[in-house]
């Protein structure tokens, strides 16, 4: 069982920026940042294979968000830069011992969310 621990969120203005944090207790092979507004369905936000040569992006943060990893640490990481007040959501990391995905129900670990709240 893989845990999952994210930090990082909290308010910011629009255009502001903040890097999101997951730390996971064992190395996995593929990993991915969602998030759910209120009233929404969790989403892909981006994603990141094991080597981190391969990512992928919703297109609503292609151009603002990168995702990158450190597995020296088991610890991946999403910079969000010029932050718009629709980015607000919980942002949740998740983690798959496969290849990389973009769907939430191919994930197998969940971390517990940690909010973002971008005000205009």
């Amino acid at each position: 069982q893989v845990q999952l621990v994210e930090s990082g969120g909290g308010l910011v203005q629009a255009g502001g920026s903040l890097r999101l944090s997951c730390a996971a207790s064992e190395r996995s092979y593929a990993m991915g940042w969602f998030r759910q507004a209120p009233g929404k369905e969790r989403g892909f936000v981006a994603a990141i294979n094991w080597g981190g040569g391969r990512t992928f992006y919703a297109d609503s943060v292609k151009g603002r968000f990168t995702i990158s990893r450190d597995n020296a640490k088991n610890t991946v990481y999403l910079q969000m830069n010029s932050l718009k007040p629709e980015d607000t959501a919980v942002y949740y990391c998740a983690a798959r011992p496969y290849n990389i995905a973009l769907l939430t129900r191919e994930y197998d670990y969940w971390g517990q969310g940690t909010q973002v709240t971008v005000s205009s």
